[in-house]
């Protein structure tokens, strides 16, 4: 798709807007960690969109999404909004932005690892400015929080949404490049194996599982 604002290109990121959307809507009935962080697993479809079509659908994606949950089914406003884009880019960018290019598994590896850190990291930083004007809470109150709650939390997120896209990058990218909304041509040195799936669901499983203590002990 050489063409960025092609009817196709459109189309596809309408359908990974659409998803995203859906899966957040799809996970309210999951329980908050500390009456307030809500798990969401949107990131890992807009990272997919992002090593399929590039780091500049993982932007229009992420705003559009948190747009319309903003007027839909968000109680925070702009300042939601507002934290909603801040993490989806902070995860979905730089392996975005690693893979596109080289397509291969070592790279979607260091890039989804380099992304869950970056997400850990921006997001301390903006709930400590943030959090105080949209909780009502005060800066040392959220100061308090932010290594014993903020950093597993967005730790253990990351986790899960980068072992989810792995698994579901190739499925998602084969159908699309089957119904022509992605381009046809192969990841570079080979395809999945068995072991990557493997490692995949190792990972999922081992963050799941924390996730679920911290929804018991958070």
């Amino acid at each position: 798709m050489k063409n960025k604002m092609s009817p196709r290109y459109v189309a596809a990121l309408g359908m990974f807007t659409a998803l995203a959307y859906v899966s957040v809507i799809a996970t309210k009935w999951i329980p908050n960690v500390s009456g307030f962080l809500s798990y969401e697993p949107k990131d890992a479809l807009i990272v997919t969109a992002g090593f399929v079509y590039g780091p500049v659908a993982c932007i229009l994606i992420s705003v559009l999404t948190s747009f319309i949950e903003m007027v839909t089914i968000s109680n925070t406003g702009l300042y939601g909004f507002l934290m909603n884009v801040v993490s989806t880019l902070a995860f979905a960018l730089p392996a975005a932005c690693i893979y596109y290019k080289t397509r291969t598994k070592r790279n979607a590896l260091i890039g989804l690892g380099v992304s869950v850190l970056s997400m850990v990291a921006v997001m301390i930083l903006w709930n400590y400015i943030i959090t105080p004007f949209y909780m009502g809470v005060s800066r040392e109150q959220v100061a308090g929080m932010l290594i014993p709650v903020f950093l597993p939390f967005n730790l253990v997120k990351g986790g899960i949404n980068a072992s989810i896209t792995l698994l579901i990058y190739k499925p998602i990218v084969t159908a699309l490049r089957k119904t022509g909304l992605a381009e046809k041509k192969e990841d570079q040195k080979g395809k999945f194996q068995i072991g990557f799936i493997l490692l995949s669901l190792a990972l999922f499983v081992s963050f799941l599982l924390w996730f679920l203590v911290m929804i018991k002990v958070l």
